[in-house]
């Protein structure tokens, strides 16, 4: 059986569905309201395998908008599979949506944060240095508080159950299981390239930047944490990228523990019905990526 480099296979839980990415297609499995389970196959642009797919940082970027830009047309699809909708999110009011939901994420997570932290050193009287940690402790805490939160949600509950699917299929398959979901029940629901890893990365290498800037007037401050995101987002993925293909090494293994641990909030452990659909997303992209029959 022929290989792709394991970096290349993504995937991300979907509403009763999971959504499998390679280089070439990605596969969208749904299980329908009469449960049964629908595939579909897109095929994706050469972003994937072209070459600004091999130059470090940039990369990261490109690559990343684009799967978000797919992550929410297959969270369309399938929320639209269980209400019986026909509302296509293409086009413009794709990366209207994709624009407005980042520009919430950025102010909520970076320039509340900034501008509290601003506040602490003003009234409080911290300096620069320790205004700039509290920053960062306050965002990492609500991006933990926040995953925790809507994990509470028996909605959200039961997308995370698809994403413990998924990681444990794609693991499954790294480990060269035959992928039954009885064996890929046994995987494990942690894996090293998953975007919750790549967010605590993010938060965590903001607080070391940000915690040795000078002093700063307000609007520098906040302009300065959007400016420098996309410089951290960069970095985020070649961090992930390196640490997972680098885990036969022990210390790797050691300095990654805490973003497998935040994993378990973004994961339940699926019933084999969940582990049916991953598995039928998987190998539906596979066959598609060799062109195969399964």
């Amino acid at each position: 059986m022929s290989e792709l480099k394991l970096p290349t296979y993504g995937g991300q839980a979907l509403i009763e569905g999971v959504l499998m990415r390679g280089s070439r297609t990605a596969a969208i499995a749904m299980r329908t309201p009469d449960q049964q389970i629908i595939v579909q196959t897109e095929a994706l642009g050469a972003i994937y395998r072209g070459k600004i797919s091999r130059i470090p940082f940039l990369r990261g970027l490109v690559l990343l908008w684009d799967a978000l830009g797919l992550g929410m047309r297959a969270l369309t699809i399938s929320a639209n599979m269980q209400t019986g909708d026909d509302e296509k999110l293409e086009g413009a009011s794709l990366y209207l949506t994709l624009g407005l939901s980042l520009t919430i994420g950025i102010a909520f997570f970076f320039l509340a944060p900034a501008w509290i932290g601003q506040l602490m050193e003003r009234f409080l009287h911290l300096n620069t240095w320790w205004s700039n940690l509290a920053e960062g402790v306050i965002r990492l805490g609500l991006l933990v508080g926040y995953i925790w939160a809507v994990g509470k949600m028996p909605e959200i509950a039961r997308v995370f159950a698809y994403h413990g699917a998924e990681h444990k299929t794609i693991n499954a398959f790294e480990a060269g299981v035959e992928l039954t979901p009885e064996n890929v029940a046994r995987a494990s629901m942690e894996h090293p390239r998953c975007g919750t890893s790549f967010l605590l990365t993010l938060v965590v290498f903001s607080v070391l930047l940000f915690s040795v800037f000078g002093p700063l007037p307000m609007v520098w401050r906040l302009i300065s944490r959007v400016l420098l995101l996309p410089v951290l987002a960069g970095v985020a993925y070649e961090y992930i990228r390196w640490t997972s293909s680098h885990l036969h090494l022990a210390w790797v293994r050691w300095i990654v523990k805490p973003n497998m641990a935040l994993q378990h909030l973004t994961t339940r452990e699926p019933t084999l019905e969940m582990l049916e659909v991953a598995i039928a997303s998987f190998n539906r992209m596979y066959a598609e990526e060799h062109q195969v029959v399964v």
